[in-house]
């Protein structure tokens, strides 16, 4: 089965190339996998839900854009994510379990996860609850003591990146790079509102760190304990990145007290003085085992005095 073009036409294709793919249902994004419906899409991909008849399940895969196929800059993109999902094996993070990385659809097959982004909750919701908030903060920072240790920043830790399943899961490495490529960065990268300071402007804050990830979850954290980010998104007229001068609101009083500073300690503007993964991790597991009806998490038992 063809893709359809999604411009309208072929004089519209002929203007210009096309970066959506339009595949129908049931289209073939590759031999035994055929296309079940968009699921969106960024810059350099679109996201597809996937029958995958070799797996006999559900899977999404990321498909390089049209546009893009023969771009060698996007294709090595491509490989690297796909190097770096194959590497890394922790419960909280995505797996990968296939890719095509050659011929006209470039892709990499990804688990398909249940359950709802954590974006969609707090907009439909609010804030969460403790007994969700804690074990997800607990699970957050286990990705991130992890991923530090294997070398490597996710770059881009934000609610919608996180499907709410038991355990959460983090998703989407496409720009995560392994800690000593950071160290010569010179311009923005990741999502405005969930970069760290040393994100938005590495000349003068640089250079990037894992501690860059740090901040994704306080500000992730501090999104889903008060139901709005950390910082304002900014007027036509007003700087891009408030986080480098301003400070956030402080959080409502009702939640714990430690929580509340651990997430602003999170969010501090100086790497150094934000905690560690394991430290975080370990408070917060104080937390969790405080709750009313206690969850059992495993036993990670670092204590931070």
């Amino acid at each position: 089965m063809t893709p359809s073009s999604a411009l309208g036409g072929e004089a519209a294709a002929e203007a210009s190339p096309r970066t959506e793919w339009g595949f129908e249902e049931g289209a073939e994004l590759a031999p035994s996998r055929f296309a079940v419906r968009l699921l969106g899409g960024g810059e350099r991909y679109e996201s597809i839900l996937a029958w995958d008849e070799r797996l006999l399940s559900l899977v999404v895969v990321k498909v390089l854009r049209p546009h893009l196929v023969h771009d060698e800059h996007s294709l090595e993109g491509l490989a690297d994510e796909v190097s770096m999902l194959e590497r890394l094996r922790h419960p909280v993070l995505v797996r990968a379990l296939d890719a095509v990385l050659e011929g006209p659809r470039p892709q990499v097959v990804l688990e398909h996860l249940e359950g709802p982004r954590l974006s969609t909750l707090i907009r439909k919701y609010g804030p969460l609850e403790r007994e969700q908030l804690l074990p997800l903060g607990l699970q957050l920072f286990s990705a991130l003591h992890y991923l530090a240790g294997e070398g490597i920043a996710h770059l881009d830790v934000k609610p919608s990146n996180i499907i709410m399943g038991a355990p959460a899961r983090l998703i989407d490495l496409s720009i995560a790079q392994p800690l000593h490529a950071l160290a010569g960065k010179r311009s923005p990268i990741g999502t405005d509102a969930y970069m760290a300071p040393e994100q938005c402007d590495p000349r003068a804050r640089g250079p990037i760190t894992a501690a860059a990830d740090v901040w994704g979850v306080g500000a992730t954290m501090y999104d889903a304990c008060a139901g709005r980010q950390p910082f304002a998104r900014p007027g036509p007229d007003e700087p891009r990145f408030p986080q480098l001068t301003e400070q956030p609101a402080p959080l409502p009083e009702k939640l714990p007290l430690e929580l509340r500073e651990l997430v602003m300690a999170c969010l501090d503007p100086d790497p150094a003085a934000r905690p560690m993964p394991v430290e975080a991790a370990g408070e917060l597991e104080l937390l969790v085992d405080a709750l009313p009806r206690k969850l059992v998490l495993g036993r990670f038992r670092v204590r931070v005095r």
